[in-house]
């Protein structure tokens, strides 16, 4: 079954390690050949820069990852394809695997919208607006203020309004989060689980959920054990509790998976890595029909690509 990963940070690694071999390399948890052995169709990857970084510096940063994309991801590797719209993505072949460029956080835009539309040339088609505190647009999900968005983030939420483009809400303040579905066109969850089986603010709770399923859009269940379990282990049946939540909800039809992998250090057993996604697939079939099974995995994804 095709398979579509709403979100993974192994751009941030080939950032920080520039020694790391996409095709191949064991300090990945996507690489090439995982990818392929897993049926992956579709992979989301992220620009993110960590805090790490000079505020001067990460303009700069996320224009290193997106060099990364363009030439360790998609030009050593003919058979990846660079998705910007949904005819991209019928356009898919058998064999072929569609690489998706996103940014985790508008950190590295700071107040310049400038810098947003550079990225947004560049190919990026989903905008996550914080990562989990606070920047020129937004409080993320543990900034103590919890504020909405500002002006300026109030500016460039109409900014990909117009240019078709996924405003993530993962990673938002409630409050922010409240006001991005009141404003974008496009609002997404590329990775976060249910707040009512794991209360962690980076979680959904049920009023979010139930907004995002009235206004068609798709939540991607994510691999983080602390988001599943609230622990550092999860197993599979944790990932299945979340999505059959969801789907209690009426989310049958928008729900997907954003794993997170490379963003994280503890995985789910059995999921270590993308080439594991024939275990989960396994799971899912036991429970769910082939149409349905279908739709979490590749399809409610798709559905809502914007462009």
């Amino acid at each position: 079954m095709k398979y579509f990963d709403g979100h993974c940070d192994v751009l941030y690694k080939m950032f920080m390690d520039k020694t790391i071999n996409f095709q191949n390399s064991d300090k990945l948890h996507v690489t090439k050949e995982g990818l392929q052995k897993g049926g992956t169709k579709i992979q989301c990857f992220a620009l993110y820069v960590p805090e790490s970084v000079h505020p001067d510096m990460r303009f700069e940063a996320a224009l290193s990852m997106a060099t990364i994309f363009y030439e360790k991801i998609l030009q050593p590797n003919p058979d990846f394809k660079f998705i910007r719209t949904k005819k991209d993505i019928e356009d898919l072949k058998d064999g072929e695997t569609g690489a998706l460029l996103t940014l985790e956080g508008c950190d590295a835009i700071g107040g310049d919208l400038l810098k947003l539309k550079t990225l947004l040339r560049l190919g990026v088609s989903a905008v996550g607006l914080t990562w989990n505190y606070a920047n020129a647009v937004a409080d993320g999900a543990l900034e103590p203020r919890g504020a909405g968005l500002s002006l300026f983030g109030k500016e460039t939420v109409k900014l990909l309004n117009k240019q078709d483009i996924w405003v993530d809400v993962s990673h938002l303040s409630e409050n922010a989060f409240w006001d991005v579905m009141e404003q974008a066109d496009y609002p997404y969850a590329s990775h976060s689980n249910t707040y009512n089986l794991c209360p962690h603010p980076r979680n959904l709770r049920d009023e979010q959920i139930k907004a995002m399923i009235e206004a068609d859009s798709v939540i991607g269940i994510t691999f983080v054990p602390q988001f599943l379990s609230g622990t550092n282990t999860a197993t599979i049946t944790d990932i299945l509790r979340h999505l059959d939540y969801i789907c209690s909800l009426g989310g049958e039809d928008h729900v997907g998976f954003g794993s997170d992998f490379d963003g994280i250090s503890q995985t789910v057993k059995g999921l270590a890595s993308t080439a594991d996604y024939p275990n989960l697939i396994n799971e899912l079939t036991k429970y769910y029909t082939s149409t349905q099974v279908e739709k979490f995995l590749y399809t409610n994804m798709v559905k809502r690509f914007p462009k």
